[in-house]
């Protein structure tokens, strides 16, 4: 597979995330989701995984289980508790910032050259997120303005599982193949689900179940999950951690066309300073918000 489209492929499946995944929510907890979700795909991998293993080092088993922490694990966990209580077109637009904390990390940790305007670039970006995050106080008539805010510090939390999970996982995925990788790192991270489940299970079972519920399982268990986080590990396998970021320019408009027709959400004035901001930001840090995935794919 191209590496361009298997990861224009995960963040277009991940743009729309933000939407199904809240029309979801309302059916099923958080937690039981998240692990139905990655067990199964999980389960999916496993033989997979066994056909083409790899003897691991310690150190590079350490390495899978910090890629599926904080990619998963913290990620998914956050990203679901937040998104129930924001706008779901929030979400990538906040998670946009990720290429700004890449190329911070990845100058330091993995030491990539660094580029001109890094800091000016870095705090416009902020500005941006800032703008969305703490929009519900601004717009008129907005009701549970601090649960609102909660969910996009939420996401925000998520976005930073989501940075340190390519900055981790860059240099294991270049060793490692992306189906040992995908199995270990799902099973892994759905059995951290497991403790905050019991809870959820005491007001829920499954035979609550409906269409919305059914659609975050298919969508999350074969999509999100299988189809995505494969094509992602795949991608960073392939390319420098910063050139990752590039791709979650696809994410907001995948879930302005998702979250449209299915939530009736649409983008507000913030929204779009908001975005605006952080994508200007990501221009001046990495002066090529022009060099767009599809233009590089057509190249290849």
């Amino acid at each position: 597979m191209n590496p361009i489209l298997a990861l224009i492929i995960a963040n277009v499946i991940w743009g729309a995330a933000s939407p199904v995944f809240k029309f979801a929510l309302t059916n099923i907890p958080p937690f039981t989701l998240a692990f139905i979700r990655f067990f199964f795909a999980g389960l999916i991998f496993l033989p997979l995984m066994v056909k083409n293993w790899q003897k691991l080092s310690v150190e590079q088993f350490i390495k899978i289980l910090l890629i599926g922490f904080f990619g998963i694990s913290i990620n998914v966990s956050f990203f679901f508790l937040g998104v129930v209580k924001t706008e779901s077109i929030n979400v990538p637009v906040i998670a946009s910032s990720g290429p700004i904390f890449i190329y911070f990390l990845s100058i330091f940790l993995l030491k990539e050259k660094p580029k001109l305007k890094v800091l000016t670039g870095m705090l416009t970006a902020l500005i941006g997120v800032l703008v969305i995050i703490f929009s519900p106080v601004f717009l008129e008539g907005k009701k549970f303005i601090i649960g609102a805010i909660e969910g996009n510090l939420f996401i925000l939390i998520a976005t930073f599982g989501s940075v340190f999970q390519t900055i981790i996982g860059r240099d294991i995925l270049r060793k490692i193949n992306a189906f040992q990788v995908a199995a270990i790192t799902f099973l892994f991270s759905s059995l951290t689900f497991l403790p905050f489940i019991p809870k959820e299970l005491v007001s829920w079972n499954i035979s609550n179940l409906n269409f919305a519920g059914w659609t975050g399982i298919i969508f999350g268990v074969f999509f999100s999950s299988a189809l995505a986080y494969f094509s992602f590990y795949y991608g960073v396998s392939k390319l420098k951690a910063q050139d990752v970021g590039i791709f979650t320019y696809i994410d907001p408009l995948a879930a302005i066309i998702v979250a449209a027709p299915l939530l009736h959400e649409y983008p507000n004035l913030f929204y779009i300073i908001g975005g605006i901001l952080v994508f200007g930001g990501i221009y001046l840090a990495e002066g090529r918000i022009h060099w767009h995935p599809f233009h590089r794919l057509r190249r290849i």
